[in-house]
């Protein structure tokens, strides 16, 4: 009997094994998941009533004669955002206010009632077509939260804003990405909202399979856990949604910052960080843009740790980008191209093809202090513990860096050493870790991630 309770007690073992082994194989990016990605960094546009009354969340009974941006002009946010190195932006179709920026058909508070245009004006058909004319992928941010709206609170509601997403789908496409904000508060009725999310979903990819949809869990991008512009020093793609939905049954933002090693649902992590204080422009924080150099070190903290950057680039009352924000995004740009344009390793790709230990040897003493590393993701995520070792040319050890996850893009930086040969090992993994790429560089001393 005993051998007997042993047998099966390393069966259920075994079979826990190769459960979890199953689950951290098996799980891969969509197609669409894989050229999120690569895209990096993009825009947010926060726009709306909120940008001529100077409120973060609007109540929803601002008089629609508020809104009246006389010099809207979608091109000059496209041609700053290619500028810029963003590759798309995302506009906030309808905040929680419910005030749309579109003519909606399912509303009566939308541009069709502003003395903007004369009530003929149509920010998403402007801003759509400038995205086309300029190469930028177009996104659309859409609150179910309706402060507005009569139906909010009521069974019908779901089927309004289901109407709403249609017509946006329609009209507007394509587009890339979906971001759905988690927070339900009361409308105008005091009823709070029941959001049907299976239906939501459902009703997004039977319009539009190739887009992908933001959320606390997803299905397709995940939020952080902060709107401070950072991810995880160990950030997974992966994570586990079953009973959590967005808002507040997610899971918990530490969860959501470094996802789930195990996770089942590949659902990887956007950092969305404003470049003002607020999320809407406020003319008072004209002096408070963040810097080309602040800019920088969000880029190490977020695509450096895996994650994708939203930055939120909110248009003035005019309805153009204030030059105070240009200066700071071109000011960006520039310190990414510079630092990032002479690769030591000649831009020679190198496949480690799933060998625990890779090598580059530089030829000759280098200065370097980054160290960029990316993981195959068509492969999965496997690495969860790697470290990197510096000699020089006399084979003198100089510096032992680890780390944990790689992802999409690992990017390592520390003081400068004169480096010859990089070892790269791979320590703990899932399955065999694929490394796509390493390149090494010397940045400016002064843009090495600070710690806070």
């Amino acid at each position: 009997m005993q051998r007997l309770l042993l047998v099966q007690f390393l069966l259920v073992l075994s079979s826990i094994g190769f459960s979890q082994k199953n689950i951290n194989t098996a799980v891969l990016p969509s197609p669409s998941q894989l050229r999120w990605h690569q895209l990096e960094y993009y825009w947010f546009a926060h726009f709306g009533p909120n940008t001529f009354t100077g409120e973060e969340w609007g109540s929803g009974q601002e008089p629609t004669s508020l809104f009246n941006p006389i010099n809207f002009d979608a091109r000059q946010w496209c041609q700053l955002a290619k500028k810029a190195g963003a590759k798309g932006i995302i506009i906030t179709a309808k905040h929680h206010d419910g005030f749309c920026l579109w003519p909606s058909q399912y509303s009566t508070h939308t541009v069709r009632e502003s003395p903007w245009k004369n009530g003929k004006g149509d920010i998403l058909k402007e801003l759509s077509m400038a995205c086309k004319e300029f190469g930028l992928l177009f996104g659309v941010y859409l609150s179910p939260w309706d402060r507005n709206h009569p139906a909010y609170g009521t069974a019908s509601y779901n089927q309004v804003f289901v109407n709403m997403l249609t017509e946006i789908f329609q009209q507007y496409g394509p587009i890339w990405e979906l971001w759905w904000d988690g927070a339900n508060g009361e409308g105008p009725n005091g009823k709070k909202q029941v959001y049907d999310w299976e239906l939501f979903r459902n009703t997004v990819k039977k319009l539009s399979p190739q887009t992908v949809i933001f959320s606390d869990v997803g299905p397709d991008i995940r939020w952080v856990g902060n709107e401070k512009g950072f991810a995880g020093t160990s950030n997974w793609n992966l994570l586990n949604t079953d009973g959590f939905e967005p808002g507040e049954k997610a899971p918990s933002t530490d969860t959501l910052q470094t996802g789930n090693k195990y996770g089942k649902n590949w659902i990887p992590a956007e950092c969305d960080v404003s470049i003002r204080p607020g999320w809407f422009w406020r003319a008072s924080e004209d002096n408070k843009v963040k810097t080309p150099e602040e800019l920088f070190q969000l880029y190490l903290k977020s695509v450096g740790r895996g994650a994708n950057l939203l930055l939120n680039v909110p248009p003035n009352d005019k309805g153009v980008i204030s030059q105070f924000d240009s200066v700071s995004l071109i000011g960006f740009n520039k310190l990414l191209n510079e630092n990032f344009k002479s690769d030591l390793v000649n831009k020679i790709r190198t496949l480690n093809n799933g060998s625990k230990l890779t090598q580059i040897d530089l030829g000759k003493n280098s200065l370097a202090n980054c160290i960029v590393i990316q993981e195959d993701l068509s492969n999965g995520q496997a690495c969860s513990q790697f470290d990197i070792t510096l000699y020089d040319e006399s084979n003198v050890l100089l510096k032992t860096i680890t780390g944990t996850t790689i992802g999409n893009k690992r990017i390592i930086t520390f003081p400068s050493v004169p480096i010859k040969k990089i070892i790269l090992q791979i320590l703990e993994e899932k399955k065999p870790t694929k490394i796509s790429e390493i390149k090494v560089f010397s940045i400016n001393e002064s843009l090495i991630e600070k710690v806070n």
